[in-house]
């Protein structure tokens, strides 16, 4: 009987071992959008992937400026939200006070799928 019950315990032991070494692959192995976070898009606000949600945190960004910004993507390159047509003076001086805080990446289909960038159903 304590053969049976050392055999199932190191049985279990090495069972058990098994799932750790399997969460550290699935770890190692990271799906487009949470790759994508490890990037500068995760530290900064993408311009071309970001939800109207994010720019909440940019005093007078949300909602009118941030649904500008989310309508007239693609940019090229961060300068480019300037250049949006019917800006007023002031959106304008809040965009350039705060282009640090923004970056651009290619548009990534997982973020932007669905045109749910204005209203991704978080409620």
């Amino acid at each position: 009987m304590k053969t049976v019950v050392r055999l199932l315990a190191v049985a279990l032991v090495m069972i058990s071992s098994f799932g750790f070494i399997g969460q550290a692959i699935a770890a190692s192995t990271l799906n487009p959008v949470d790759a994508k976070l490890t990037t500068e898009f995760g530290q900064s606000i993408d311009l071309n992937n970001s939800n109207i949600r994010v720019f909440r945190e940019l005093r007078g960004f949300y909602p009118n400026l941030a649904s500008k910004i989310i309508l007239n993507s693609p940019y090229d390159k961060v300068e480019d939200v300037l250049e949006i047509p019917g800006l007023s003076e002031r959106q304008k001086q809040r965009l350039q006070a705060n282009l640090d805080k923004f970056v651009v990446t290619p548009p990534a289909s997982e973020l932007i799928e669905g045109d749910d960038r204005l209203n991704p159903g978080v409620y």
